[in-house]
């Protein structure tokens, strides 16, 4: 008797042993699960980590450096303000030297990006140019506004420009003589007037002008003047006259209604890799993100 008393003693001792261990194990499974825990903690740090890395990606900062087209200045100020606040930790800086200047400049590689208010020429195209058009704008012809003529054909601006009419009245308005405004011959500005009127290397200037805004004060100043100037820039001293019947405006450029318009240019170099500023830069400029500043600044978008 007592040794089956023994024996089932030593079974119920072996038992509580084998349901220990059992336990034990149990919590060595639950150990397990809290380094699978522990992991899945690990890779969610990592994914942030990976979030903050595609974050860093996306903040710029650095320095781009324009130069160019007076024409543009309208443009490039509320590029700067709108891509500013974009990224804030890149400098975007313009300097309105004129077209010529702005080309001649990138393609020593002093600056990031020309900025020109005319189509690049076949020769700066050959010298590595390449032309990014950011929007159009017209060319509006401007006189004082106490002058009575207010439509003029591209044949009479042609024929004033070239000093073949030399008198208001001779195309109905006083009798005074014209005093033909222009721009110097770096600017974009005169290019592309030249070029659409046809008097390339014939135009009889009483004054040049470095910049738009010494053309528009020169005719604001003087009953007898006219000028031409970016329409973006046009003010309520001075009256842009209607051309072959069609006024100037964002629409008429729009709809290529008026004859005498341009592009606006962001002039890279071929082969020339941006640095990630201005590469962003141009990227955004030349995006529908950036129509609402270019209607501002009254031109034309060509993602409009």
């Amino acid at each position: 008797m007592k040794k089956a008393l023994s024996l089932a003693l030593a079974l119920v001792l072996t038992c509580a042993m084998l349901v220990g261990c059992g336990s034990t194990n149990n919590g060595g499974s639950a150990n397990n699960g809290g380094n699978a825990g522990n992991s899945q903690t690990d890779n969610g740090g990592n994914a942030g980590n990976a979030g903050d890395t595609g974050s860093d990606t996306t903040t710029l900062s650095g320095t781009v450096n324009t130069d160019g087209s007076t024409s543009m200045a309208d443009v490039m100020a509320a590029f700067q303000e709108s891509f500013g606040d974009l990224y804030p930790d890149v400098t975007v800086n313009y300097s309105g030297t004129g077209s010529g200047s702005g080309i001649t400049n990138v393609l020593a590689g002093t600056v990031d990006i020309g900025l020109s208010s005319r189509a690049l020429t076949d020769d700066e195209k050959s010298q590595g140019a390449v032309e990014n058009i950011v929007a159009l704008d017209g060319v509006a012809v401007v006189v004082h506004p106490d002058n009575t003529v207010t439509d003029l054909t591209i044949e009479q601006i042609a024929q004033i420009y070239t000093g073949e009419i030399t008198n208001w009245s001779e195309l109905g308005g006083a009798d005074a003589p014209i005093a033909v405004i222009g721009r110097d011959a770096a600017s974009g500005t005169r290019g592309a007037f030249e070029e659409i009127v046809g008097v390339e290397d014939a135009c009889q200037y009483t004054n040049e002008y470095e910049s738009t805004g010494e053309v528009i004060g020169s005719v604001a100043g003087n009953p007898n003047a006219i000028g031409y100037a970016s329409l973006s820039a046009v003010d309520d001293t001075v009256t842009a006259v209607q051309v072959n019947g069609v006024a100037p405006s964002e629409a008429t450029v729009a709809d290529g209604t008026y004859a005498i318009q341009r592009p606006f240019v962001m002039v890279t170099v071929e082969g020339k890799e941006l640095s990630e500023a201005a590469q962003a830069f141009l990227d955004w400029a030349m995006s529908a993100d950036a129509a609402d500043e270019i209607e501002a600044a009254g031109c034309v978008s060509p993602n409009a």
